[in-house]
């Protein structure tokens, strides 16, 4: 199956697409500043450079996007049609990473807390930041 769009025009779509500062990041990081939390971002001293580390608490949280970590059984992951076995291939590769960095930065002592793109959605965003803050702070 060809691609429905030219190969410039997926290539501009492509780039446009953030890997830090993304507008699920920000929802939290705003939440999280509002309700007292001090936090660094993106910290090339942690594996996997962290979206947010809270120090005082020794939690870092991963902010991932439901189709490029792999989501599954999530309905915003789903393999592209064209290139099906480059796309498996890729987000596979992410999900073992993931992984890895996960207990890297446990072995460490950290806390990892994993939030999904899906779960900042309207619906959920109230739990999820409730589950978020009682993770942080049973982690004291």
């Amino acid at each position: 199956m060809a691609d429905v769009h030219s190969k410039d025009v997926r290539s501009f779509n492509m780039s446009r697409i953030r890997s830090k500062d993304t507008k699920p990041e920000i929802v939290v990081r705003k939440r999280l500043f509002s309700m007292g939390f001090r936090y660094r971002i993106h910290d090339k001293l942690f594996p996997g450079k962290p979206d947010i580390i809270l120090p005082r608490y020794r939690t870092v949280i991963f902010i991932n996007g439901c189709f490029w970590h792999g989501h599954h059984g999530c309905k915003y992951f789903i393999i592209p049609k064209t290139r099906t076995e480059w796309w498996t291939s890729k987000i596979s590769s992410t999900s073992i990473n993931d992984l890895k960095v996960s207990e890297q930065i446990r072995l460490k002592g950290w806390q990892v807390i994993t939030i999904w793109e899906c779960e900042l959605r309207k619906n959920q965003l109230e739990m999820t930041m409730e589950r978020l803050v009682s993770s942080i702070r049973a982690n004291v």
